[in-house]
């Protein structure tokens, strides 16, 4: 008797993943468009948003050909319809235009916009159930509770994006997470790493941007540099993980190949490794639950000869002392340390204040609050004492620099 020849089945074809980048021009938006740009046939994307390069923002639309660029200016809004006029894309400007593309259905929304700008978007996203993989810290610290509430409440998705937190996501246990003991977060110790008092001190702009293993933008790199960065991803750390902040260690690990350790209760710990490259947490959650095969190499480990960790110098670097006291007042407490930040990095970047005047109005900033908004509840504040408090935090803290000159 004569067999049939098996009839073969053509697999299934997966649609491709569509993805928004928010931030598109920044260090995480660029990142994550070169995993993009490796796996076309896996991922789409849906909408690009930028604050204000209309030209960048064009050459990315020209090679991505999403579906809508979005543009904050009104000057860059007129460029960029100039420069895409016969490209078929859709063009839109503004926040709340932003907003309303965000309630369109899509698989991934990577948020990169830097500052508490990014609350909104990625507010709305988890509002329509969707998943959101979080760079923004800033938005987490300022307003974790609303953020974690809104995703419980509509099913939503937050993926863990820094470095550090996507790092204990990736080895955080679920079915034994009642075993686990506390985690641990690494930093580099930026640039005045072995600086001396009187050095950091008299530190200039060009000396605090120049981070030596990451490559990110101007803000953050501020942060890591003041170690303000670490302070805020140790609330971060809390929110995403319902941790109390003793709980959140910090070790300085100068050669940012451990990014972040979970700690067991039977002495066990779980580490992940990679380089100092956002590409790594980014291809994670880009293929979430699954992995992108896109890196070439694995860490030489017998290269690098040895790791190193030490202890945070608090003296030096009291910002992670500022922060952890900010999260245990509670109320609008971390909103403040975030804003007064955002407003001495920014006066900084500008070359009005020196480096030391970042932390010392941060310091005034917890100091002078009023004793009402240490001591409400998290669950009692809203959306829009969280945006009150940014605004008059950093309108006050601008004023206070202003009379220090």
């Amino acid at each position: 008797m004569t067999q049939r020849p098996a009839k073969m089945i053509p697999a299934k074809k997966v649609p491709a993943k569509k993805v928004n980048v928010l931030g598109a021009t920044g260090s995480i938006g660029m990142s994550s468009l070169d995993l993009i740009a490796k796996y076309p046939d896996q991922f789409s994307v849906h909408i690009l948003a930028v604050h204000n390069n209309a030209d960048a923002l064009a050459d990315l639309a020209e090679r991505f050909k999403p579906v809508h660029v979005v543009i904050m200016g009104a000057d860059g809004y007129k460029r960029l319809k100039s420069r895409l006029a016969d490209s078929g894309v859709a063009i839109h400007q503004g926040m709340d235009a932003l907003l309303d593309l965000l309630m369109l259905d899509c698989d991934l929304t990577i948020n990169g916009i830097s500052g508490v700008a990014g609350l909104l978007p990625s507010l709305k996203v988890l509002e329509q159930g969707g998943t959101c993989a979080i760079a923004n810290k800033e938005s987490l610290v300022a307003a974790g509770a609303i953020l974690m509430d809104t995703c419980r409440k509509y099913g939503g998705t937050i993926l863990p994006t820094d470095s550090e937190h996507n790092a204990i996501f990736q080895v955080w246990s679920k079915p034994h997470h009642h075993a686990i003991k506390d985690i641990t977060l690494t930093a580099s110790g930026g640039p005045f790493l072995h600086a001396t008092k009187a050095e950091i001190e008299a530190a200039t702009l060009e000396q605090a941007l120049r981070h030596p293993n990451w490559q990110m933008g101007r803000k953050i790199s501020i942060d890591s540099a003041t170690m303000m960065n670490k302070g805020l991803e140790v609330i971060e750390a809390c929110v995403l993980f319902d941790l109390p902040e003793h709980k959140v260690n910090i070790v300085v690990h100068p050669q940012s190949i451990i990014h972040g350790l979970v700690n067991y209760a039977d002495g066990s710990m779980l580490a992940q490794l990679g380089p100092a490259d956002m590409r790594v947490p980014l291809s994670y959650v880009l293929a979430w639950p699954d992995r992108l095969p896109w890196a070439e190499q694995s860490i030489d480990l017998t290269a690098i000869g040895a790791l190193d960790f030490m202890s945070l110098d608090h003296a030096r670097f009291p910002a992670v002392g500022l922060a952890r006291q900010a999260w245990n007042t509670g109320g609008l407490a971390p909103a403040i340390l975030n804003a007064a930040n955002e407003a001495a990095v920014a006066a900084f970047l500008d070359q009005k204040i020196g480096f030391t005047d970042i932390i010392a109005a941060i310091d005034y900033a917890l100091s002078d609050m009023p004793a009402a908004l240490m001591t409400s509840a998290l669950s009692d504040i809203s959306l829009d004492h969280i945006l009150a408090i940014d605004l008059e935090t950093k309108t006050r803290i601008s004023a206070w620099l202003e009379e220090r000159r």
